[in-house]
């Protein structure tokens, strides 16, 4: 590191810190504080929304899975494309009609206040523990190549005093306007490291060296990281989960200004996905030639950083990808701040005013930067930080996607089953991980597996004690006409309505997939 790349680094945070100085004073309500006011467009909602899911933690992941394993791991990024497109045409313009402001909200109002209670819980614990305590943890891995003599528990510190203090101070808005200028950053220094990358090793010299079950994205059914079968449930449970119900991602589409643009920020941000195979996941592969014997693979990508970067180019390299740290934590904070405030705290002080409510989503920023700084060094424990992400998520969420799945598409569904699925479906959770990772009391079952294990149990007690249960559930939703919600607006030609949008998303994943199946 030079002084010009350290000066680069320097003057980001600064000009970030500034940005939220700049928003502190703009909040009136709980709207402009957690959704920006609802006004945000399509292209300010996709950058950010693909700035927050290609965290820091994706980046490491991405290019240490394709190390290890080869670009299977893509099979992460495409479903979750072809997730949001459906969530763009079928489940979006329900959310916004509705007006919600958070997630577990919408099950209280299609449920009742017990099962937005526990998945208030799960989410504050999905964000603290995965979002915000991975991202900080695969940022030590970078600033340690800065600051090496630092010791990674005063790095994480550091990056999540700056995070914490601009989302403090401002809000969905600061963060949805960093996030627009971390995505530019972070897709200009994924494209720089692929270019040296590739003229590094060659295309051809890939293809020759590489064995080819690393370039396939279908895998066996023993494959370790992603086997076949899980691509037709277990992923999409997970990519339902992170797209459809995840509050630090929905939260962007919820702060949209009109239907349109929730739904074309959702499929513009699907569109970003499809090039990290090239970006992230094939030179982490194509890694494998310059680095043959690299024993922590989590370290691949600030390897490619380092020794191949010129001076100035790394620090805006650099800058991106702590742009991407950034923006996956902010959102992260959002997220759980929203939650701790709005289905939480104002549940047992729901006489507090706007200002009060603001005040204590600070606090609770605060507070979980403090919980998740605590607990990401201990990440090292586990053998790759993608593994602890995906992990972790497929335990926890099937209870969630069952709920959401059968409340959004089954009317017959009632607050009892569904509380009562979420429940059961968690413990079962619960034994699985402490089977699969500590115990060892049945024979291990793959994480994916286990996530389409759980989500057919508690689909079933959904089903069967909503058939058992004589009371009604009386949702407060109010009705939508399915004809409005699926219209484009009259005032646009058919080449810029949201089908169009869509299909070419749809198109452009068909072809990636076919030609590296």
């Amino acid at each position: 590191m030079t002084i010009l790349d350290v000066a680069i680094i320097a003057i980001y945070l600064l000009f970030i810190s500034w940005r939220g100085l700049r928003e502190a004073q703009s909040h009136q309500n709980t709207d402009d504080f957690f959704l920006a006011g609802r006004s945000l467009s399509w292209p300010l909602i996709g950058l950010s929304l693909f700035a927050t899911n290609i965290s820091i933690t994706s980046i490491i992941g991405l290019a240490s899975s394709g190390y290890k394993t080869g670009i299977s791991v893509f099979n992460y990024e495409w479903v979750g494309s072809v997730m949001l497109v459906i969530f763009a045409i079928f489940i979006a313009p329900f959310y916004l009609k509705y007006r919600l402001t958070t997630m577990p909200e919408y099950l209280e109002r299609r449920y009742d206040h017990r099962s937005r209670l526990f998945f208030s819980v799960i989410a504050i614990t999905v964000n603290i523990f995965i979002d915000i305590a991975g991202a900080l943890y695969a940022s030590s891995l970078f600033l340690s190549g800065i600051f090496p003599s630092l010791d990674l528990h005063i790095l994480v510190f550091i990056m999540a005093l700056i995070t914490g203090l601009y989302t403090v101070l401002g809000g969905l808005r600061a963060v949805i306007v960093t996030d627009s200028i971390q995505a530019v950053l972070l897709t200009a220094g994924s494209i720089i490291i692929a270019f040296v990358v590739y003229q590094k090793t060659g295309w051809q010299e890939i293809h020759a060296s590489i064995d080819a079950n690393l370039l396939s994205l279908i895998r066996p059914v023993d494959d370790t990281l992603i086997p076949w079968p899980t691509l037709i449930i277990s992923l999409p449970i997970l990519a339902f989960y992170f797209m459809c119900t995840n509050q630090h991602m929905v939260q962007r589409i919820l702060g949209a200004r009109s239907v349109d643009d929730g739904r074309k920020g959702a499929i513009f941000a699907a569109f970003l996905k499809l090039p990290l195979l090239f970006m992230l996941i094939l030179p982490g592969t194509a890694a494998r030639l310059i680095y043959p014997e690299l024993e922590n693979t989590n370290l691949v990508y600030p390897f490619l950083m380092y020794d191949f970067l010129p001076a100035g180019i790394l620090g805006i390299v650099l800058t991106g990808f702590i742009a991407a740290l950034m923006s996956s934590i902010d959102s992260a904070l959002t997220a759980a701040s929203s939650i701790a405030t709005m289905d939480i705290y104002r549940k047992f002080r729901p006489q507090s005013s706007q200002r009060h409510l603001i005040n204590m989503g600070k606090v609770f920023i605060m507070v979980a930067v403090f919980i998740a700084s605590l607990w990401a060094p201990f990440i090292e424990q586990f053998p790759t930080l993608w593994e602890y992400l995906q992990a972790l998520l497929s335990y926890l969420s099937p209870p969630v996607v069952t709920c959401f799945i059968f409340g959004l598409f089954w009317r017959k569904a009632t607050s009892q089953a569904a509380f009562t699925s979420l429940w059961m479906g968690s413990l079962v959770g619960l034994m699985l991980l402490v089977n699969n990772h500590f115990w060892d009391i049945l024979p291990t079952i793959h994480y994916l597996y286990s996530a389409t294990i759980i989500f057919l149990f508690s689909s079933s007690i959904l089903v069967i004690s909503s058939y058992l249960d004589t009371s009604k559930t009386e949702s407060t939703l109010p009705e939508v006409d399915k004809k409005e919600i699926f219209a484009q607006p009259l005032s646009l030609p058919w080449y810029k309505g949201y089908p169009v949008f869509a299909w070419i998303v749809c198109i452009c994943t068909t072809i990636i997939v076919l030609l590296f199946w």
